[in-house]
């Protein structure tokens, strides 16, 4: 269901100019010195203790309270002579840009491991975020680092309207370990989302800014483990802080903030391999399957001389299977203008730009999921970017009204 509730100095990363931090677009829905981030710690590698086995585990509660011993997280003296008593349960970090962000940590009972996140979980999260929202500046979600970049797409389809900053970190290292490079990460995570309006929901990782719903998961011990394949970070964290302004992407109507949480569960990942089966194809788009995204070689590529796959992906496109392909590449994207990519479109298939496999599952799943939309609007508007997670769109035109209210 839906619940209705610049000074111009520049720094140089490579061929890419980001402006530092204006002034005028520090987070001031706030007009106080400090500023509200509600932290929900789901779980994930950041958190986590190593038992007398040797084997990482979750411990409730233990992040907190060593987080008030770190003076970089907690001013422990400016906390005791400041908070009131309603403010008992909030850290607060030394002054940043003339302001402090103080916080308050959300935790998850159990703590989960990324892993073990379902799209059940994914509603759980969006709901804390629409429950909290009018309370707070921005919010940090900590998270494994394994399925951050499906968490981070879902959520940036299931929040409509959104004009606050959403950052999801984690680390690779646990935030106990002398070389954790969760540290970094959640401090980072803590300043962008409390000095910074950037309405969109991020991950922060290695010390940049990334739009959620272009993220992958690219490594399994890199400590730049999750990137952004087809856009550049949104931010960097160096010496200084630079947010590339012009690519923040911003609501357009004025609506209040909601949620959108009954997901449509009924969606799969099919990848093209050499040699597979027309059985292997029909069976995976049997019912009660809805919608599929099909992974294909390159930039759009599918076996000529195969009509019979063409012929199942017809019939189920007749059946009301929606399908999107993307390309099976971590970076660059499909096209429908060689000749594998025409019979594709010809045969229902939706060109899916050059949005990843977590931005096209989620996206099928939240666009699957609106039941007052007929089945051929929900195919147009699954061509459409509508959080910044495409830019190879459909030629023809769309007014925002076609959308409705609920996108």
């Amino acid at each position: 269901m839906a619940h209705t509730k610049e000074a111009k100095a520049s720094q140089d990363h490579g061929s890419q100019k980001y402006p530092t931090l204006p002034t005028s677009l520090l987070n001031t829905s706030n007009p106080k010195p400090r500023s509200r981030v509600l932290v929900i710690n789901t779980g994930g590698t950041i958190g986590m203790q190593m038992n007398d086995s040797g084997v990482y585990e979750h411990k409730e509660g233990v992040l907190v309270n060593k987080l008030r011993t770190l003076p970089m997280f907690h001013d422990k003296e400016y906390a005791e002579t400041h908070f009131a008593g309603d403010e008992d349960d909030f850290l607060v970090m030394p002054h940043q840009k003339g302001r402090r962000v103080m916080y308050r940590i959300l935790e998850y009972k159990p703590l989960l491991n990324s892993s073990d996140i379902m799209m059940t979980d994914w509603g759980k999260i969006a709901s804390e975020l629409f429950e909290h929202y009018d309370h707070y500046d921005g919010f940090v979600v900590l998270h494994g680092t394994d399925t951050m970049a499906y968490t981070a797409s879902a959520l940036s389809f299931m929040c409509e309207n959104l004009g606050k900053t959403i950052i999801l970190t984690g680390s690779q290292i646990p935030f106990f370990e002398v070389r954790s490079d969760g540290i970094n990460n959640f401090l980072s995570s803590l300043i962008i989302a409390g000095l910074y309006t950037i309405p969109e929901v991020l991950v922060c990782f290695n010390n940049k800014i990334l739009r959620g719903n272009r993220t992958i998961k690219n490594d399994a011990i890199s400590f730049s483990a999750l990137i952004s394949p087809n856009i550049p970070p949104i931010a960097l964290l160096e010496s200084r802080i630079g947010v590339d302004w012009s690519a923040v992407f911003r609501a357009t109507g004025t609506e209040k903030f909601r949620v959108h949480t009954n997901m449509c569960q009924n969606v799969g990942l099919l990848r093209m391999f050499p040699g597979i089966t027309t059985q292997t194809v029909k069976t995976f788009l049997q019912p009660p399957m809805q919608g599929v995204v099909l992974e294909i070689f390159g930039q759009g590529n599918a076996p000529e001389n195969r009509p019979d796959l063409f012929s199942v992906l017809k019939e189920a496109f007749e059946l009301g299977v929606v399908i999107i392909n993307i390309t099976q590449c971590a970076k660059g994207c499909v096209v429908a203008s060689n000749a594998t990519g025409k019979a594709l479109e010809d045969a229902g298939v939706i060109c899916g730009g050059d949005m990843t496999t977590e931005a096209a599952l989620t996206k099928l799943s939240y666009v699957l999921s609106k039941e007052t939309w007929a089945l051929d609007k929900k195919r147009m508007i699954l061509k459409r970017n509508l959080r910044g997670e495409m830019t190879v769109v459909a030629e023809e035109d769309i007014t925002n009204l076609d959308f409705g209210s609920s996108t």
